[in-house]
């Protein structure tokens, strides 16, 4: 097969995937970036919704110019709950009252994670693994310090992530919380949540999960799973915007149990009687600390009504449409130019991204964007290929990778 006959084969594939796909008419519904051949860095920062612009101008001049300090007892002081059962009901797999939006990933970690080591006494070890996001390492490294713990750490390859196996020989007596990503952010790896969850249960443990690389791409059941905790950020696949507020699971039964260290107002039993010492609201709000961010739900509130619409099962089908087409491109024009890929082949253990390597990626990344193509990087020689399924075209992901193949061949 000559090379002519190759492009000509997947640009038709393209083609076709998109004429076929259900989805095809929700990359109107978000606004264009001008000089942008292929944005391919949605599992980091998804694109704006159009209707976002129009939702943010009508709440800024009339809830916010109009109502005034009133918003907040007209409803704002409901939307991190509300919004979370939103979240909790379309992407986690989570029934009312155990999700809430507030703080960052970072801080919504540490509040979690020091709650859960601190309702286990007496277990002095966290398990967690070498690859997962740093943030979240880093956490629970300050936690432990503060905390007096010991970490035990699971070696996992960044080609894949973490296995039941390497859990069920970490976990023991003195494990008071495990914690891993459910995708891996390098290698879009899924993990084995339910399987996990019940080593870390059979020992006594807690079980943390991070959705950030998964909310409105992978399915999840969090219920289901028995998980404990979770947290998320909103600003990848769900299009909550630069810095986006995060999301929190507690699941119900833990809700008395776990106490979280930040004791703010809006997590007072009654925020505005503002006495002396703290009480915790009941159920989830106790997770709430300081003023939740009202201005920055608005684009997350948007972006939900999206995937109420699509529904996840459809944008999990388009994913690993999108994902496995990368993969034939990577095949077909990458390989033989020295790239590897390092996410997994199985489309129900692949997450919405694929990871490339080779080295010298890093010098392409100018290139790349000068040619209208934005992939994701991360050192030392990966690129991640982030598919947004409600924005991404098939077309989009030939056209970029396409340009990262001519400028590979020189």
């Amino acid at each position: 097969m000559t090379d002519d006959l190759a492009t000509g084969d997947l640009a038709a594939r393209a083609v076709a995937l998109d004429a076929a796909d259900p989805l095809a008419a929700y990359r109107d519904r978000f606004l264009p970036a001008e000089a942008v051949v292929a944005y391919l860095d949605g599992n980091s920062l998804g694109k704006p919704p159009a209707e976002t612009a129009a939702r943010m101008d009508r709440f800024i001049r009339d809830d916010w110019g109009g109502r005034l300090i009133r918003g907040w007892t007209d409803e704002w002081l409901e939307w991190p709950a509300r919004i979370g059962d939103r979240i909790g009901a379309l992407a986690l797999g989570a029934a009312p009252g155990q999700t809430i939006v507030a703080d960052s990933t970072t801080v919504l970690l540490y509040k979690l994670a020091r709650a859960a080591v601190d309702a286990r006494p007496g277990r002095t070890e966290v398990v967690l693994d070498t690859d997962n996001f740093p943030t979240d390492r880093y956490v629970l490294e300050g936690i432990a310090a503060e905390r007096g713990l010991t970490l035990r750490w699971i070696e996992t390859d960044p080609a894949a992530g973490v296995h039941p196996s390497q859990v069920a020989d970490a976990v023991g007596p003195r494990t008071a919380l495990v914690l891993f990503s459910h995708v891996a952010y390098r290698s879009g790896w899924i993990a084995d949540v339910a399987a996990i969850t019940r080593i870390a249960h059979d020992a006594g443990a807690l079980a943390m999960w991070d959705l950030s690389h998964s909310a409105g791409s992978v399915p999840v059941w969090l219920d289901e799973w028995g998980v404990d905790v979770a947290v998320g950020c909103s600003y990848k696949y769900l299009n909550g915007g630069p810095g986006g507020p995060a999301f929190a699971y507690l699941r119900g039964g833990l809700q008395d149990e776990l106490r979280q260290p930040i004791r703010g107002w809006m997590g007072h039993r009654a925020a505005f009687e503002m006495g002396p010492g703290h009480e915790y609201a009941p159920g989830i709000r106790a997770l709430l600390s300081g003023t939740p961010p009202i201005l920055a739900m608005v684009p997350l509130d948007v972006s939900l009504d999206l995937l109420a619409e699509a529904g996840l099962d459809a944008v999990r089908t388009k994913s690993q449409l999108l994902t496995g087409y990368v993969l034939d491109l990577a095949d077909e024009w990458l390989a033989p130019l020295g790239v590897t890929v390092t996410s997994p082949r199985d489309p129900a253990r692949r997450g919405g991204h694929v990871t490339l390597n080779r080295p010298g990626f890093a010098d392409l990344l100018e290139p790349l964007w000068d040619a209208g193509v934005i992939p994701d990087y991360r050192r030392p020689d990966g690129l991640r290929i982030g598919l947004a399924p409600l924005s991404t075209s098939f077309a989009e992901v030939h056209a970029g990778l396409s340009r990262l193949r001519d400028l590979l061949t020189g």
